[in-house]
């Protein structure tokens, strides 16, 4: 398949404008990012918008040149995730999303899956710790044919937010897909965590 420079420069501009808008906290969702930032540079034909992958790769350029300090408010959310896990081992926690993958920031909440065939003994949890949350929902696909309608959880804890999603434990088996790539969730579990922090969490 022959490439067409012209196409592949006008996809890699609109990655990194979706990346700044998606890095300046004004958009929070891939695709919504990609259509905005190809309006505002004048394309309007589908083949022009990126790939995800190529987006998320150029918001993690884009942190690395114009907010160098990133990647210690990505440590702090790290440890955060690390020290919430080990309170919350009951329920399996993973974490997953842009804390984990890097391209997370100081107001990108810490997203943990927990695993229970009870859905309300996460808030009973919560509840019997003194620990006030927010309940939610969120839409999580399964695999490529099935989708979920999960509880959530949102709280804060030393200024860091947290969005805590409820799934069964037969999940653990399978990750869901991410809404980056389709392809399986990456995961961490509080080892793998501690792994990636160096002992210093």
């Amino acid at each position: 398949m022959s490439r067409n420079p012209r196409l592949e420069q006008r996809r890699l501009r609109v990655a990194q404008e979706a990346a700044r808008m998606l890095a300046e906290g004004g958009l929070g969702d891939y695709t919504q990012a990609k259509l905005k930032a190809a309006r505002r540079l004048g394309f309007r034909d589908e083949a022009s918008l990126p790939h995800n992958t190529d987006v998320e790769q150029a918001l993690l350029e884009y942190r690395r040149l114009f907010h160098p300090d990133a990647g210690e408010a990505l440590r702090a959310s790290r440890r955060a995730a690390l020290a919430a896990m080990e309170f919350l081992v009951p329920f399996q926690p993973r974490l997953v999303g842009p804390v984990l993958e890097g391209t997370g920031d100081a107001s990108t909440p810490v997203s943990l899956h927990l695993h229970s065939e009870d859905p309300d003994a996460v808030p009973r949890f919560l509840d019997q710790h003194g620990i006030p949350a927010s309940p939610g929902e969120r839409m999580v696909r399964l695999d490529g044919e099935r989708r979920a309608r999960v509880p959530a959880w949102h709280l804060e804890a030393d200024g860091i937010g947290f969005e805590l999603l409820v799934l069964p434990p037969a999940v653990l088996r399978q990750a869901p897909l991410s809404p980056v790539d389709d392809k399986p969730m990456q995961r961490a579990s509080a080892g793998r965590l501690r792994e990636l922090l160096g002992g210093d969490g």
